[in-house]
């Protein structure tokens, strides 16, 4: 199992065409919003998603110029983990983290999978649950990335949730499919394993297996998961949400547009972001943050995230802020 004491988050004191590929510099003093266990490494709480830099359908084109620069500077900022997919963009993103940081082991870089790109549909996903493919899928994510190994995994099931669904013999046990993760990662080729869009019994029944992520949607407007981030923290699992700021579907509840939330930004001269970011890594020890952005501005305000305090009050207030969003 993975049972182990949850570290306690501190700063760490210690002291146009793609640009070439580059190492990653050395860390810098500090490391943004604390550290947690990411399997059998430690990262800055706050890292970095990538899922922009492959593209989003009805948004402009990013260059490889500034996936360039903004990857570059969050490794200067002291990100040192990036959340891919070989998905995003089929490929895309994966190529350009590899062109501006190289194989670096100073970066931990987690991708998932249960997923494949399919080109010029509506819904640019397709399932792929079945341990051959997830393995192969694993492969051509170390292809595109150029590395010999994934620190991290996420398992991305379909069996509920948003998104993508699975049918037919597409519904396959989550036992089968973690014997193919572990054989992976007794191999070498993974580093951990992680389980994403997934509920609490489902977590339990992996626990055996040495579960060291959980990825689910969740904020400060969408807390449906509390029981499930209590036995994240209880096993020492890293809890890494994704729509941190809450759902980009239309009508869903948005955490920069709560009242509540632009109070407290406005008090402590932060964006309503930046609170919201700030939330979550003070409302649980064991969060880890993947915000994405292609921008190096937005990048800056994201990490900065890291060090924004947030009173007693002030979360008492914005804990109350889930009360009044329809579940």
């Amino acid at each position: 199992m993975n049972d182990r004491t949850t570290p306690t988050p501190t700063p760490d004191t210690d002291a146009a065409a793609p640009a070439p590929a580059a190492p990653a510099s050395a860390a810098p003093a500090v490391a943004p919003g604390g550290r947690f266990a990411l399997g059998p490494r430690e990262v800055a709480r706050v890292g970095y998603g990538a899922m922009q830099l492959g593209g989003l359908p009805g948004r402009p084109p990013v260059s490889d110029a500034d996936a360039t620069a903004v990857l570059r500077r969050a490794v200067e900022l002291g990100v040192d983990h990036i959340d891919t997919a070989q998905f995003y963009g089929d490929g895309v993103a994966n190529q350009r983290i590899q062109a501006a940081l190289g194989d670096t082991a100073d970066v931990a870089i987690v991708s998932k999978v249960g997923a494949v790109h399919v080109a010029d549909a509506e819904m640019p996903l397709a399932v792929a649950q079945k341990p051959a493919e997830l393995r192969a899928q694993i492969e051509q994510n170390l292809r595109t990335l150029g590395r010999e190994r994934l620190d991290l995994v996420n398992l991305r099931r379909v069996d509920a949730g948003i998104g993508i669904r699975a049918t037919g013999d597409q519904l396959v046990p989550l036992d089968d499919q973690l014997a193919e993760l572990i054989a992976l990662r007794d191999a070498g080729t993974i580093g951990a394993i992680g389980l994403s869009n997934v509920d609490a019994a489902q977590l339990t029944q992996a626990l055996p297996a040495g579960i060291a992520q959980v990825q689910n949607a969740y904020s400060l407007v969408a807390r449906g998961d509390e029981d499930l981030l209590a036995l994240t923290v209880q096993h020492g699992i890293a809890w890494v949400p994704f729509f941190p700021l809450g759902s980009a579907f239309p009508g869903a509840p948005k955490v920069a547009e709560q009242p509540a939330v632009q109070r407290v930004a406005a008090a402590i001269d932060a964006t309503p972001a930046q609170v919201g970011l700030a939330w979550l890594l003070a409302h649980a020890p064991n969060v880890l943050l993947i915000p994405g952005t292609v921008g190096v501005d937005h990048l800056e305000q994201n990490v900065a995230a890291g060090a924004v305090a947030l009173t007693t009050e002030q979360l008492a207030e914005l804990d109350g802020v889930a009360e009044g969003i329809p579940a």
